[in-house]
């Protein structure tokens, strides 16, 4: 059985309705309550005329035949609500980065073909920079928060809209929720122009949302199976990411399939250690999810100098950059009664592979357990590389896979090639698998430098620089080079009150990676400029190199 999203939600809480859903600060969400809230969104969305126009069977896979609605939101319930009222109502959802500037939101909204944006208040200033230019955006949907703005010529009130909106959805409009209803996922754009992913529903739900049992590769094969295992839910998972990055809102969908509770924290517009931490202690979570050391190292500060009571966290996941053994090392040794996951994933292929270590063990990074479809491409594309393979290939994933990319075809094309029948997702990333079925990650290629004729990854000289003590953050990257072509570059941020020399991080990185991929500069920064979910910027780390900003 394929399943949708909204029939998902929908099952899950006639099952537990009186559980608690979302838990905000100033207030809980029961499922009932998320889900009355929900189908009144769907009922506004669809009397302003969105929802699905072409059915999936008569598209392109770089197609769409629904409404697109853009989600411009800090975390909260209206961002989730956003996603499963779209889907209520067969519209799309899309991610929309809040820290873009009026140019970029432009280019975002006109290439997702937004009709509709549901936007906190304190976004109204941009969008109302580009609103002229978006003759195709027509329902605006704004938020209340504590910015003060007011509301936006031509838009209404998110909870207003909602208030006079019916709880009950159209019996046909139920009946037409499809499989084949799309999921999108815009990319971040740090080392090129976003771009949108689009997946069947009845695919990225197994591939990265719950579709699949607990800790095996077995998908659910009807509805009673996901409600009979939601009713023995109820673990308390908090994503502190934004929304807007893939992984957090993965695992809210994880969780509304698995019955359990998605607890936010008090500050939402950016990691705040305290914060984070409290909320962990206070409300018991289970599970924490991080991105990668941008967003550990300063947890571990704050947790190895205050004084915090989480022994109800069983589980801290990292996804969406690279957690360095030696942060894994201080989060098991601070927190020993947990798990530490590090997962791999992408928008191209949903979760491809993970890896779980606990305390007593030594930390490793780079390596991972494949998941079920994971695979590794030859160079040319023609063959699978099997265990033990000395090629460098391709890392790619099989089976459930995206459509294309939104509006490019020739994108789709090159990233979802068709081999030997079957497609294949091929984002850029390089590994290989071990003869022991080990995957080793190099990193993606769009970020490789290529010096002296050596083909080096910035992650891989990243990780070695973060095993020095006075590391706080580092971003490697490529500046053209008269001897080299090209020279690696490391722009470092150190920890407060540290010192170091770019020989002594030389030195310290020579242990773990070849003389050839050490910097040949450093650049020295307070601080490394990041996207709000914690991935690198190599757009920003190249201008630092060039020398083109302070």
């Amino acid at each position: 059985m394929e399943f949708n999203l909204a029939q998902i939600h929908e099952a899950v809480e006639a099952t537990v309705p009186d559980r608690p859903c979302i838990v905000r600060a100033d207030r809980t969400f029961t499922y009932a309550e998320i889900g009355d809230r929900t189908r009144r969104l769907a009922n506004v969305l669809a009397a302003r005329g969105l929802g699905a126009h072409t059915e999936r069977r008569d598209l392109a896979n770089h197609e769409s035949g629904q409404d697109h609605v853009g989600l411009y939101l800090h975390n909260g319930n209206e961002y989730l609500e956003g996603m499963l009222g779209s889907y209520k109502a067969r519209a799309v959802p899309f991610n929309v980065n809040y820290r873009y500037v009026a140019e970029e939101l432009q280019y975002l909204l006109t290439d997702s073909r937004a009709r509709a944006v549901i936007f906190h208040s304190a976004f109204a200033p941009t969008l109302a920079e580009v609103r002229d230019r978006l003759p195709e955006l027509t329902v605006l949907l704004q938020v209340a928060d504590d910015s003060g703005n007011d509301l936006l010529d031509g838009a209404e009130w998110y909870e207003d809209a909602l208030a006079a909106a019916s709880p009950e959805l159209d019996p046909a409009l139920r009946d037409a929720w499809s499989p084949d209803d799309l999921y999108c996922l815009y990319t971040g754009g740090t080392t090129g122009m976003p771009k949108g992913v689009l997946w069947r529903q009845a695919d990225i739900w197994p591939a990265a949302l719950g579709g699949r049992k607990l800790g095996t590769p077995d998908e659910w094969t009807d509805l009673d199976e996901i409600t009979t295992a939601a009713k023995a839910g109820g673990a308390k998972v908090l994503p502190s990411p934004p929304f807007m990055h893939g992984a957090a809102h993965w695992l809210a969908f994880n969780s509304f399939g698995a019955g359990n509770t998605i607890v936010l924290p008090r500050i939402v517009e950016r990691l705040d250690p305290v914060d984070t931490l409290t909320t962990v202690q206070e409300q018991g979570v289970n599970v924490l999810l991080i991105v990668g050391d941008a967003f550990a190292r300063p947890l571990l500060d704050e947790l190895e100098a205050g004084d915090y009571d989480l022994s109800s966290l069983l589980l801290t996941v990292s996804g969406g950059a690279a957690l360095s053994a030696g942060v894994k090392a201080r989060l098991l040794e601070a927190v020993p009664t947990m798990m530490v996951m590090d997962g791999l994933g992408a928008s191209e292929t949903g979760q491809q592979a993970s890896q779980i270590q606990s305390a007593g063990q030594t930390p490793t990074t780079g390596t991972f357990n494949p998941g079920p479809g994971m695979c590794i491409l030859s160079e040319d594309l023609t063959r699978i590389l099997e265990p033990g393979d000395e090629e460098m290939g391709w890392l790619g994933q099989r089976g459930r896979v995206p459509l294309g990319y939104l509006g490019d075809a020739e994108k789709t094309a090159r990233t979802f090639p068709v081999i030997d029948g079957e497609r294949y997702s091929v984002p850029g990333d390089r590994a290989r698998i071990t003869a022991d079925g080990l995957l080793e990650l190099f990193g993606r290629d769009s970020v490789t430098i290529n010096s002296g004729g050596e083909k080096i990854f910035a992650e891989e000289v990243e990780a070695a620089l973060a095993a020095h003590p006075a590391v706080f953050d580092v971003v490697v990257c490529g500046r053209p080079s008269e001897r080299w072509g090209n020279e690696v570059v490391a722009v470092v941020q150190l920890k407060d009150g540290a010192a170091t020399t770019p020989e002594e991080l030389s030195a310290a990185a020579e242990a773990h990676i070849a003389r050839y991929k050490l910097p040949k500069a450093y650049v020295f920064r307070d601080l490394i400029q990041r996207s709000p979910s914690g991935k690198a910027d190599y757009r920003w780390a190249k201008s630092q190199a060039l020398g083109e900003g302070d």
